[in-house]
């Protein structure tokens, strides 16, 4: 099996090649349509005085030209999604060497209330959201930001297979995510559906048959004249009659023409998106169910926003002043493709949310998919419901390359607790936030960063980066309170992995070391399980008085005035500390 390294290059060279080739297709089809111009110029031109002939060169030559632009249009979209399924793969290239932090950081969606989204890097710059997001629509963004957030640890093997098999179709996912990205959204998904539902139609029903007998009688008139049964003094009569009539509605549908613009393109690519969904085989419940959301109605889903998109289209043609002059005049068109919107509209105002929420979430999921299949070396938890929460071998932090990367096995049961000692820049909080974010990756039912693990599902929750806030009116000591408060509560009525970076920061060391005993060991008596790190190695006494806590520490050794770290998970306790060295080291005192 190719490496993604591999998959990439090798889709990388095929659309590249694919691209010479389209861009050759369209210069030819350029110059066709400049030959047929010339050509239809020339025929009106020696047939000056027999005007049936230069109607008849006209009609001809504008449909050979139409018929021409449409194969244009569609070449031209053909090129957009070969150049946007190039960039995926040379993105995807910068990503696997980490070059990754001009992406989107999902900062935006950072909560200092949340469980954990404050203190793992789930958001931000470097942050996890910025290494696995690629999504393209505002509202896949906000889900997969949800997903990330959502602490969920029901249905997790549901996740993983859906996952799996997203992994396994890498070009059915870069068509999808190709698509997705061509879509210029000017209203979001939300102000769509609320238009839809709030639509109130204006054109009487009996306008349906009224402009197809109009039309019907504007050819009759035209082939009148052609034969000269009849004066053209009629037709432009006839004419101004279509245009006052359409005219009674002229500013309702003015409106509706204006909302249309901005929104027939999203119904266009979503119909797109729609159509890859139907037609793809899925085999995973999960995938399968939000499949079968979209293909309730007796007609796909994509078929009816394809009939949408071309009664905008339809309408938006209004905008080319000969077409509103003669179609209105002679056909009624305004009047026409308004009621194809409202019969639409009316149909399916209150279906198009679960269309919208389908496309939504394979976008998002897509982005999860993306992740498995470049890790294929990272492992799924076997899930299990037992005395043990985590049992991982070469556990390490998934942002980290590889090579640089020290990883470390971990086995933690029900109601244990760790303390974790260590000089600084051992390595304390970087092993706290790879526990933390595989927990979260392992409840999202990712693969998680080791070569094995055994997990049984539980909800996280972290106090690793408290701060003070001026708005609030709160110093950090409070702050911290108030965190550590929030972490008992919510552990009064839940199971949580509780996970712990040097509290009461804010407090003189003696009130620190007994507060943080007391702390620890009323998590203890709540039977919570979790980890916490500390400088303070009293703390480390409390092993002697509670069987279920246990000490482990990360090492640091000064070797010829030069400090040196292994990364390594250990029992015990640190005896080894380097913040005077280090202060001396770099000529602070």
């Amino acid at each position: 099996m190719d490496t993604p390294k591999n998959f990439y290059q090798k889709q990388v060279e095929k659309h590249q090649q694919l691209i010479s080739i389209l861009n050759k297709s369209a210069t030819n089809l350029s110059m066709l349509r400049l030959l047929v111009f010339l050509i239809t110029c020339f025929g009106i031109y020696t047939s000056f005085n027999k005007w049936r002939t230069i109607i008849l060169i006209t009609i001809i030559g504008i449909i050979v030209f139409i018929f021409l632009l449409l194969k244009h249009i569609k070449l031209k979209r053909k090129k957009d999604l070969t150049n946007a399924l190039l960039n995926i793969n040379k993105e995807e290239l910068d990503i696997l060497s980490r070059a990754f932090h001009d992406k989107k950081t999902g900062i935006e969606f950072q909560d200092p209330k949340h469980y954990y989204s404050l203190d793992i890097d789930l958001f931000g710059v470097g942050s996890f959201f910025q290494f696995i997001n690629r999504t393209n629509i505002k509202e896949s963004t906000l889900k997969l930001a949800d997903i990330l957030k959502a602490n969920n640890i029901t249905h997790i093997d549901t996740r993983q297979q859906a996952i799996k098999e997203l992994a396994s179709k890498p070009k059915w996912r870069q068509n999808y995510q190709a698509i997705s990205s061509l879509i210029k959204v000017e209203t979001s998904a939300k102000n769509i559906i609320q238009w839809l539902k709030s639509y109130t139609s204006f054109i009487p029903s009996q306008m349906e048959w009224i402009s197809i007998v109009f039309s019907t009688l504007s050819v009759s008139l035209f082939i009148a004249v052609y034969l000269n049964y009849i004066s053209s003094t009629l037709v432009l009569i006839w004419m101004s009659l279509g245009l006052g009539i359409t005219g009674r509605y002229l500013k309702k549908i003015n409106t509706v023409s204006q909302n249309s613009d901005q929104i027939k393109d999203t119904f266009r690519q979503y119909s797109f998106l729609l159509n890859k969904i139907e037609n793809e085989s899925f085999t995973s419940t999960l995938l399968k169910e939000k499949q079968l959301n979209i293909q309730s109605e007796t007609k796909k889903a994509s078929l009816i926003f394809s009939a949408f998109t071309s009664a905008l289209d339809a309408l938006d043609n209004r905008n080319n002043i000969l077409v509103a002059i003669l179609g209105n005049g002679f056909f009624l068109l305004d009047i026409k493709n308004t009621l194809r919107i409202e019969k639409w509209i009316a149909n399916y105002k209150n279906t198009v949310e679960n269309w919208f929420e389908a496309v939504t979430f394979f976008d998002a999921y897509n982005s999860l998919g993306n992740f498995a299949f470049n890790h294929p070396e990272y492992t799924y938890p076997v899930l299990s419901n037992n005395a043990t929460i985590l049992n991982t071998k070469n556990l390490g932090h998934p942002l980290l390359k590889k090579e640089k990367r020290i990883d470390n096995d971990i086995l933690i049961n029900r109601e244990q607790f760790f303390i974790i000692t260590g000089a600084n820049m051992a390595g304390k909080s970087t092993f706290l936030r790879t526990v933390s974010l595989n927990i979260v990756m392992a409840n999202i039912g990712l693969p998680v960063c080791a070569s094995s693990c055994k997990y049984s599902p539980i909800k996280l929750i972290t106090s690793m980066r408290t701060s003070d806030s001026l708005t609030d009116d709160s110093s950090y000591f409070f702050s911290e309170l108030t965190r550590l408060k929030f972490i008992v509560d919510q552990i009064e009525t839940t199971s949580y992995f509780i996970i712990l970076d040097e509290i009461l920061k804010g407090t003189n060391s003696t009130d620190k070391a007994i507060g943080s005993k007391k702390f620890v060991e009323k998590l203890v008596g709540s039977k919570a399980t979790g980890i916490i790190a500390t400088h303070d190695l009293s703390l480390c006494e409390i092993q002697n008085e509670l069987k279920e806590v246990k000490n482990y520490y990360f090492d640091a050794e000064i070797v010829n005035n030069e400090l040196f770290f292994d990364y390594t998970f250990k029992k015990g306790i640190c005896e080894n500390m380097n913040a005077s060295f280090l202060l001396k080291k770099m000529e602070i005192i």
